[in-house]
């Protein structure tokens, strides 16, 4: 898959292309290099354990304490669009003008509950979807089913194995938009690769794959055959 020209497709994120979950914890260097040790994950459990047990002291709260605002209500109108996808077990995760470009959208997913078998970070979904309210009528920019698509085909990074389920972690920026960050996941067990990052591109005015560095955007490809699949 090759980069998009600089003329046409400019740089999506320069020296801060990292996605800040990953960067507040792991650092540039890891993530550039694609070097997320094991350890590191099993490394939280014992600090975990002490901070809980730190906090078993802790002064209670006052009882007249602010209370978190309520999240704005769902309307009618994206419900029925986001089962209309996915069907009537479908989660509307945000909602808004989620790509800064003046047109409201939404971000769904068939999300897999929570288990003892299933307990990975992040939401795990199967599928997922971007949805683009224009001139009163909504469309589908953005797919994750078995793999990641948009119009104009499958998008650059993307496995050539069919994918069954995905670990969904998202972020709003205030300038950006919408960070979507998906790792395939085989079975219940997260592979180990850096996430996949989609974003909105304003210069080809459609969402796209980001490359490893999360620097530029990827060329979607019209078949899988040729789509890039390495994933480190």
């Amino acid at each position: 898959m090759e980069k998009t020209s600089p003329s046409k497709c400019p740089c999506a994120n320069g020296a801060g292309g990292v996605p800040s979950f990953l960067k507040r914890i792991l650092g540039p260097g890891a993530v550039r290099t694609g070097r997320i040790p094991l350890p590191f994950f099993l490394g939280f459990l014992p600090m975990a354990i002490l901070v809980g047990g730190c906090g078993a002291d802790a002064p209670k709260p006052s009882a007249q304490a602010e209370t978190k605002p309520a999240e704005p209500a769902i309307s009618e109108e994206i419900q029925s669009a986001a089962k209309s996808l996915l069907g009537s077990e479908t989660q509307v995760l945000a909602f808004g003008d989620l790509a800064k470009n003046g047109n409201q959208e939404f971000l769904a997913a068939n999300v897999v509950p929570k288990t003892p078998t299933n307990n990975l970070p992040g939401t795990i979904v199967t599928r997922a979807v971007v949805v683009e309210n224009t001139d009163g009528k909504w469309a589908e920019v953005l797919r994750c089913d078995e793999h990641l698509k948009n119009q104009k085909g499958f998008l650059g990074l993307t496995p050539l194995t069919p994918v069954t389920g995905w670990r969904l972690q998202y972020e709003q920026s205030a300038d950006k938009g919408l960070e979507l960050y998906f790792t395939p996941l085989k079975g219940t067990t997260d592979l180990h690769v850096l996430p996949i990052g989609v974003r909105w591109n304003p210069a080809t005015k459609r969402y796209q794959s980001l490359d490893h560095n999360y620097e530029h955007f990827l060329l979607e490809s019209p078949s899988l055959e040729t789509a890039r699949t390495t994933l480190r």
